[in-house]
């Protein structure tokens, strides 16, 4: 196998900036959020996000940018490109269709979580729990994901530190460097997001998504020339694998196609609807300062998306003719090690590979504090404040927000102790997850008056069944956390159509909501 040289000094230099400005907005953060009420501020940001902002931080680059997606282009080839093709249309979706009465609803509701929206516009407070629940349990497979990853890339950051190998044997080969780099990352993102919540989320956010860029950028100068041009990297990998690295369905290993027509067909609704769906994104849609916001927004992300992705397909159709032995187990590690190989032996590359890889870093931890202000505001505001301590006080909330956030924290390093293999496929799953329950509870809370709380807790609760029993068939057959795919189509495709028809059939067959609450919320 073609190893990659290990980290220099420049490499954990780069980071350590990366790291202390992280912490420096944090603290800023902070200082914003104690101008105000502490729960507005902390979970919301006051409702005051521009257009940048919004554009650059609403959690569409993660931990699967940078090494989920990067692994299954290196694995399987130019086929990607169609399976994640769909995912540079989220913006027009998610903003376009749900940002501006989102944001609406959540103004007339004074709602600062998504199960709060879905209290108030529902007039329910089981349905608010409900939300909570599902947001906490699908979320956290996510998160798992973005832990591994950030965990990772710490790792092979560390000069000289070893490579893991995610073998079988996977307990004998773990090593201290690992646990270090996840220590790290646990600290350093929990850190700065208890500090300052969610602006220190959506400042950080900015800050790296300027990085990403810039390392994306300078990774594919590098690697396509190094590599003689897409043209001859194509045919190299080719000669290496097979034909159907360069066609569909993609190339494999084990014999099955890693993108049929009815695959192909279903991504575009995975992608698409996942990202409108996501609680991370609508809280940020909510916190839009106006709808001319969300407007410009669109366009800036649209295109900031174009130079993210498609750089990151020619980069890893370069990386499989220069490293064309990379384990299947290691494939999520093909961006730092290409960061580490395309800047070897330049003047000053150990700061350029730093560079680089802060991209994937401040992706990860960008998703991963998101993710927590979601999460953790679902456990104060909708589960403690509501059932356990409604009257308690600004300091006790603010404890309580802590105390949350640390929780999650480490119950994010448990699950990682003995990583799974594949990071795409938990975050997959939990975006499944996540669309077929919310999806179509979010458009009936948003366009339809007729909707009630017993229509919307059964869309939730029928898709997100749906996606398990199909996933859980996968499993049974496979015995690996791959789902079964119906008529070759994806789980979120049945997800989705059972929940709608739940959804409106309940509804129809239940008590209407009163004029009078709907009223308020819909007109004027």
């Amino acid at each position: 196998m073609t190893d990659a040289p290990h980290a220099g000094w420049g490499v954990m230099a780069a980071l350590g900036i990366m790291l202390v400005v992280s912490g420096a907005v944090g603290i800023a953060a902070q200082r914003a959020v104690e101008r105000g009420s502490f729960l507005k501020g902390f979970f919301l940001g006051n409702r005051g996000l521009g257009v940048w902002t919004m554009a650059l931080t609403a959690t569409v680059q993660s931990g699967g940018t940078f090494m989920g997606v990067p692994s299954l282009i290196y694995s399987h080839g130019w086929i990607v490109a169609l399976w994640i093709g769909s995912y540079m249309l989220v913006p027009l979706t998610g903003f376009a269709v749900l940002g501006k009465r989102l944001g609406q609803l959540s103004r007339r509701t004074s709602a600062i979580t998504i199960p709060d929206l879905f209290r108030g516009r529902f007039d329910h407070p089981t349905i608010g729990l409900v939300t909570s629940l599902l947001i906490m349990f699908y979320m956290s497979f996510m998160m798992v994901a973005q832990f591994k990853a950030g965990a990772i890339l710490m790792q092979l950051s560390i000069p000289g530190a070893h490579e893991m190998s995610m073998g079988e044997d996977v307990q004998a080969s773990l090593e201290m460097d690992y646990y270090v780099g996840l220590a790290v990352f646990a600290v350093t993102v929990v850190g700065y997001t208890m500090m300052g919540g969610f602006l220190a989320s959506v400042w950080t956010d900015l800050f790296q998504s300027v990085l990403m860029l810039i390392g994306v950028m300078v990774l594919l100068l590098l690697t396509v020339p190094a590599a003689g041009g897409l043209e001859h990297a194509t045919r190299v990998a080719v000669t290496n694998t097979g034909p159907a690295f360069a066609f569909g369905p993609g190339y494999t290993t084990d014999g099955h196609e890693f993108l049929p027509i009815g695959a192909a067909v279903s991504m575009f609704f995975v992608w698409i609807y996942a990202g409108m769906a996501s609680p991370a994104s609508m809280v940020r849609v909510m916190a839009s300062k106006d709808t001319a916001t969300l407007r410009r927004s669109i366009f800036c992300l649209s295109t900031y998306n174009l130079f993210i992705y498609i750089p990151l397909i020619c980069i890893c159709i370069a990386a499989r003719s220069i490293i064309p032995d990379l384990p299947p187990e290691k494939s999520d590690q093909i961006i730092p090690r290409m960061a580490l190989w395309s800047t070897h032996g330049l003047p000053a590359g150990s700061l350029i590979a730093g560079i680089i890889l802060s991209a994937p870093f401040g992706a990860v931890m960008a998703t991963v504090s998101a993710f927590l202000i979601v999460m953790a505001s679902a456990i104060v505001r909708d589960v403690y404040l509501r059932f356990i301590n409604p009257e308690a006080s600004e300091k006790q909330i603010r404890r309580m927000t802590h105390v949350s956030l640390a929780l999650l924290g480490v119950g994010g390093v448990a699950a990682v102790i003995y990583p799974p293999n594949y990071l795409q496929a938990l975050i997959v799953f939990g975006s499944t997850c996540g669309a077929s329950s919310l999806l179509w509870p979010a458009v009936m809370a948003c366009y339809w008056r007729r909707a009630t709380a017993a229509g919307a807790m059964a869309a939730m609760l029928g898709g997100s069944a749906t996606v398990w029993v199909l996933y859980s068939i996968g499993w049974t057959t496979t015995h690996a956390f791959r789902p079964y795919l119906l008529w070759g189509l994806e789980p979120m495709v049945y997800g989705l159509a059972v929940s709608g028809v739940l959804g409106f059939a309940v509804s129809l067959l239940t008590t209407p909501p009163s004029e009078e609450h709907v009223s308020r919320l819909f007109d004027g």
